[in-house]
């Protein structure tokens, strides 16, 4: 299903969340939802849902809810899941051996192809059955194979370069793990992951925890 509208990256961001859930409801046989159920279970208003899901064409019936399995397989079509992707990831490493050993990258549509690091006790060997290759042999091995995505997991300042190598050979989308907010001068979609970031968050949100339950024993005293 095509987007009828530019849509916001806020609600983009959160479709892999709905897909989630209703995955989970299928799991147990639910087959049908209405919109205040699934708020109750995601913690997002029913109003909320409503908007986001009208962005898309709505889905639901009035006095009925979603079709769960038909809601998930649309929002599974509208992030292309259906898509079977290729990636290669660049950097075989802690990151990128736990990005390879991953197993749900293959459930949702997308294939890792190839591993390529300069390591040479890391080339030759296997992670899940793909052998570490060494990027000399990058260009050859996308030429004979289509990739979409490539998965950058190398060091900060290595990462210019590598990405513009791989926008060069085709590729059209970067998933960057690298500590770097990375911008190229191409027609290539970056998606930029910093965990870091999201542990901070954490550790703001404990920090805040810590406060009010201070707080809360000043004021009995």
């Amino acid at each position: 299903m095509g987007l009828r509208k530019k849509v916001s990256l806020a609600v983009v961001k959160r479709l892999p969340r709905y897909y989630r859930y209703l995955s989970d409801l299928l799991k147990v046989d639910i087959t049908r939802i209405s919109s205040k159920e699934l708020s109750m279970r995601m913690g997002i208003t029913a109003s909320q849902i409503r908007q986001d899901l009208n962005c898309f064409g709505g889905f639901g019936q009035q006095g009925y809810g979603y079709n769960v399995e038909y809601l998930y397989k649309e929002i599974g079509s509208i992030l292309g899941l259906n898509n079977n992707y290729q990636a290669v990831i660049i950097g075989a490493g802690n990151m990128g051996q736990a990005l390879a050993n991953y197993e749900n990258f293959e459930k949702r549509g997308f294939k890792i192809a190839g591993i390529f690091d300069v390591d040479p006790e890391l080339i030759g060997t296997r992670i899940k059955g793909i052998e570490v290759t060494h990027m000399d042999k990058l260009e050859e091995f996308m030429q004979k194979t289509k990739i979409d995505i490539g998965i950058l997991c190398v060091p900060y300042e290595q990462t210019p370069a590598v990405a513009e190598r791989l926008a060069r050979l085709g590729i059209k989308g970067l998933w960057n793990f690298s500590p770097m907010d990375l911008k190229l001068p191409y027609d290539v979609i970056i998606e930029n992951v910093h965990l870091s970031d999201s542990l901070m968050v954490l550790g703001y949100k404990l920090n805040e925890y810590k406060e009010m339950k201070k707080n809360k024993k000043e004021q009995k005293t």
